[in-house]
């Protein structure tokens, strides 16, 4: 059969491909906007809170998840949002020269973020269903690092980019050709995968009625909420990220802003290639290294290492607000050994919500209510980011960040596993 052929594709082809395309829409919308609109004079608190508050369907997919269990293969469905982000971001070149662009282009970056949420759930359906436990664990550092690449070419490719253009065009038509530009590479990323994407499987459970089909919704919602330790499970997976959700919403703004507000004075391009680009590659090592790490001594006994390479080094936002340093290579410096560790520990939680809650009849969707919690718990702290950093400033918010780390630690030192990990499933298998 055809279909299988296409089954046995090797992952290398297209689990970073699959990942890049799930995280360039997340990070152009959580944070490469941030730059765009403080640069098009909006204010900070504004910019905090639309920017996060858009990032919704991120945290709601789970509602229409499971349609996807219901219709199509999961391959139709990552190809189609594909080009519908990339059309969507077209339409947000095209209304940043207008009036009232804040309110359009927000509107239009909310059908990216459904759009990029809906890619989300079916390319993470085609990575369940295909790939074993042993492979998930394996490809677990390049899909995080594939994922984050996205945010190397929002940063580091195009933020960098709009800063040249700035000087050049001016503001609005930099960020118009940025914009166009990363449609332009969603639609090749989608052309690439109509041949090279596995199909995903067949569906869970086909409908064909709409009483049928609600049953399934129902059937999926309370299949997740019967799962052993569930609730330990939305309580380890909200709070991974607390600490994250304050910071990394600010932290842009911190670097963009001027020294006499607290900030560090960074220009546009400065950001792209310190924050972006360095940072960026450094978070790809570090995902790499954390999943081989993982799969080799088994995710349960390196939960609190992981966890604290996440959370830990934070500190280097209240370092750097503290002292405020002029050195771009003390600044890069900082950013690298944060996101080195923001890599290494981000793809523990990814593994944990694989292996410890996906399992079972429907993984897509279940993993899609998973995923969609971990953004809840991120999306919260991420709106409120904005009005705390105005209140307290700078140097006093990133303490703040600091000691919000705290109940990820109580959270991944209480939390049950009723899974075998991946090295205990690897050696059942064996033996």
């Amino acid at each position: 059969m055809l279909k299988e052929k296409v089954k046995q594709i090797n992952p290398a082809f297209w689990v970073p491909t699959a990942y890049f395309a799930m995280g360039l829409p997340f990070v152009v919308l959580a944070q490469s906007t941030a730059i765009m609109y403080k640069n098009m004079g909006v204010s900070d608190t504004q910019i905090a809170f639309w920017t996060s508050l858009i990032m919704l369907p991120w945290t709601f997919k789970p509602l229409w998840s499971p349609l996807f269990e219901m219709f199509k293969s999961k391959k139709f469905f990552v190809v189609t949002f594909q080009f519908v982000t990339a059309i969507t971001f077209a339409l947000v070149a095209f209304s940043l020269p207008l009036n009232n662009f804040f309110a359009y282009s927000i509107a239009l970056m909310g059908i990216v973020a459904f759009s990029g949420a809906s890619t989300d759930i079916a390319t993470d359906g085609v990575y369940l269903n295909v790939l074993s436990s042993k492979k998930q664990a394996e490809y677990i550092g390049w899909q995080g690092a594939s994922y984050n690449i996205g945010k190397l070419a929002a940063y580091g490719g195009f933020v960098t980019l709009a800063g040249i253009l700035e000087k050049q065009l001016g503001v609005v038509h930099a960020w118009m050709a940025v914009m166009f530009g990363i449609g332009a590479v969603m639609a090749l990323v989608g052309l690439y995968h109509i041949r090279m994407l596995p199909s995903g499987g067949a569906v869970t459970k086909e409908v064909t009625s709409l009483k049928e089909g609600f049953s399934t919704l129902w059937d999926v919602l309370v299949t997740f909420f019967q799962k052993k330790y569930i609730l330990w499970y939305i309580a380890f997976i909200i709070l991974y990220r607390f600490a994250e959700g304050f910071a990394i919403k600010i932290a842009p703004l911190f670097f963009k802003a001027a020294v006499s507000e607290g900030g560090l004075g960074l220009t546009t391009t400065q950001i792209g290639v310190i924050y972006g680009t360095f940072g960026t590659i450094a978070f790809v090592l570090g995902s790499v290294l954390g999943g081989y790490y993982i799969a080799r001594k088994g995710l349960k006994k390196v939960l609190m290492v992981l966890v604290a390479s996440f959370n830990i080094p934070f500190v280097v936002y209240a370092l750097l607000a503290m002292y405020q340093p002029e050195n771009l290579y003390v600044i890069g410096l900082g950013v690298v050994m944060e996101y080195f560790g923001y890599g290494f520990g981000f793809v523990g939680l990814m593994l944990f919500m694989m292996q410890q809650v996906a399992p079972g009849k429907y993984k897509m969707a279940h993993y899609a209510f998973a995923s969609g919690i971990m953004n809840l718990g991120f999306m919260i702290p991420s709106m409120m980011s904005g009005f705390f950093s105005d209140m307290l400033g700078y140097k006093v918010f990133f303490i703040w960040v600091l000691v919000a780390t705290i109940p990820a630690f109580l959270a991944a030192y209480f939390v049950p596993f009723g899974h075998p990990d991946n090295k205990e499933q690897a050696e059942l298998e064996e033996g």
